[in-house]
């Protein structure tokens, strides 16, 4: 398997990354294998706790949620992912049949599709293929290569590298996914905790500070000026100013 296998879409034969969020482990490894057979690339966990952490750490297009989870539900989950990926396919599954519950799910969670279980495998692939469609595919063209296992930024002709911290990466990839690749402060704050442990959202000014080790790591590279990778937006936040692509 080459690197491009595993790019989020680099190109009409990169399979199409799919986060599932599927309590029930019997459906959840079943709607895997099927998705997989049919040219899908799934991740699949629990909970919206298990995939707030895989997305710090991998970049998905397409959404399969079921409604009823535990702790944080799948039309709450569709509504975060919606803000944050305004272009992202989202399909919803649930047992709820009525006509309120379907509504719900399209206004309240900006759900593109809203399945009723048993959902039908075959139908699940067809939805996500036409979303697939939808989305396009994105050119790397002239485009930084984002690299999550490996923390490293790559120039768009590949010859230079950035080292990068676990934060420094997340940040990054959290840009790259955004609407407009544009994120307040707070969200990004609540992305990071204290470095004592306690679980609270980092300090405006610890996320300063990391934003300012970053820039001077773009101003280290020799074959442009990239000053102006990572912008500060006036009374919003920080914009990812460069053209991303993402590697697992």
């Amino acid at each position: 398997m080459n690197d491009s296998d595993n790019q989020w879409a680099v190109s009409s034969t990169a399979a199409p990354e799919v986060a599932l969020v599927e309590d029930d482990p019997q459906l959840r490894e079943g709607i895997c294998l099927h998705l997989n057979h049919n040219g899908f690339k799934v991740s699949a966990v629990n909970s919206a706790s298990a995939l707030n952490d895989l997305r710090t750490r991998q970049s998905f297009t397409l959404y399969v949620l079921d409604v009823n989870l535990p702790g944080e539900n799948g039309i709450s989950i569709a509504t975060r992912l919606r803000k944050a990926q305004p272009k992202a396919g989202i399909v919803i599954m649930t047992a709820r049949t009525g006509l309120t519950d379907k509504v719900a799910a399209y206004k309240q969670g900006g759900a593109d599709f809203y399945l009723t279980k048993p959902v039908m495998p075959d139908e699940l692939v067809l939805v996500l293929q036409g979303l697939a469609n939808r989305i396009g595919h994105k050119n790397i063209e002239n485009s930084w290569l984002l690299r999550g296992r490996e923390r490293s930024l790559q120039t768009p002709d590949g010859a230079e590298k950035l080292r990068l911290t676990s934060k420094e990466k997340s940040l990054l990839m959290a840009l790259a996914q955004a609407k407009d690749n544009t994120l307040s402060s707070g969200d990004l704050c609540d992305m990071f905790s204290d470095n004592d442990g306690n679980g609270a959202p980092m300090s405006k000014h610890a996320l300063e500070e990391l934003i300012t080790r970053l820039r001077r790591k773009f101003k280290l590279l020799t074959t442009g000026n990239y000053d102006g990778a990572v912008q500060s937006v006036w009374g919003v936040g920080y914009q990812l100013c460069i053209p991303v692509v993402l590697e697992d």
